[in-house]
């Protein structure tokens, strides 16, 4: 259990790169009372994601991989099998393009879950409907009319990467509107918050981007807070089955 109100706290969306490393991290999300994070590949490869499988077998607090696989792989299948003997590896993020790829089958059929980092539709979600979706960047003009989505139960809102594209710029009215109409239309059972660490440094920082969060959600209950900041992604990635959370 986490000191900061009694519940964990998870960032659910942040990424390494070689000179971004856990060490740097670890020491910025325990200072803010954060107890782990969900690593996404930032990188569409395969390559990229046993990288990140293997850093988070070092590191407890990666509490869960988001890597890459070409869906559209007719082999695919084995690619996610490969991934799935590591604990912590949970699902893919995939930027769609075209008709939808028949690896999405393969997920859904493993109960792994879908990041769309963009081409987003409502096909995705109707055509397979036991697929886990989550949203990134919402709140941001990369995710416009996600609210309009979540009618469907299966689908998921990560509010991050609000200062990602103006580190020092931003301001919270900016993102108020699409970040309160996505808690609306959700509830804060299906929103989670990621930091996008480390894409807006070194002008901005992990701090900062938690601030255009907490000043965009404005004054919530701790419950709300308690899903917003872990709770739902500690249920989204199925955390606690890795034996990591």
């Amino acid at each position: 259990m986490s000191a900061a109100g009694g519940f964990p706290r998870i960032d659910s969306h942040q990424h390494f790169t070689r000179q971004y490393l856990p060490a740097l991290l670890f020491p910025i999300l325990k200072r803010n009372r954060f107890d782990g994070s969900v690593v996404v590949a930032r990188v569409p490869s395969v390559e990229e994601t046993r990288w990140l499988l293997g850093l988070a077998a070092e590191h407890d607090f990666i509490r869960a991989v988001v890597g890459w696989a070409d869906l559209a792989d007719p082999r695919v299948g084995d690619v996610l099998d490969e991934y799935r003997r590591h604990p912590k590896f949970r699902g893919v993020c995939y930027a769609f393009e075209g008709e939808l790829p028949p690896g999405l089958g393969e997920l859904e059929r493993r109960g792994l879950t879908l990041d769309v980092s963009a081409g987003f539709t409502p096909a995705i979600v109707e055509g397979f409907p036991g697929l886990q979706v989550a949203i990134d960047h919402v709140g941001t003009g990369r995710a416009m009319g996600a609210s309009s989505l979540a009618r469907y139960a299966n689908v998921f809102a990560k509010i991050s990467g609000l200062i990602t594209h103006a580190p020092t710029q931003w301001t919270a009215a900016e993102f108020q509107p699409a970040v309160r109409a996505a808690l609306a239309a959700f509830g804060p059972q299906r929103v989670m918050y990621g930091s996008d660490w480390p894409s807006y440094l070194p002008a901005g920082t992990w701090k900062e981007a938690l601030a255009a969060f907490t000043q965009a959600i404005g004054p919530q209950t701790m419950e709300t807070r308690e899903h917003l900041l872990g709770g739902t992604a500690r249920r989204f990635y199925r955390l606690e089955a890795g034996g990591a959370a």
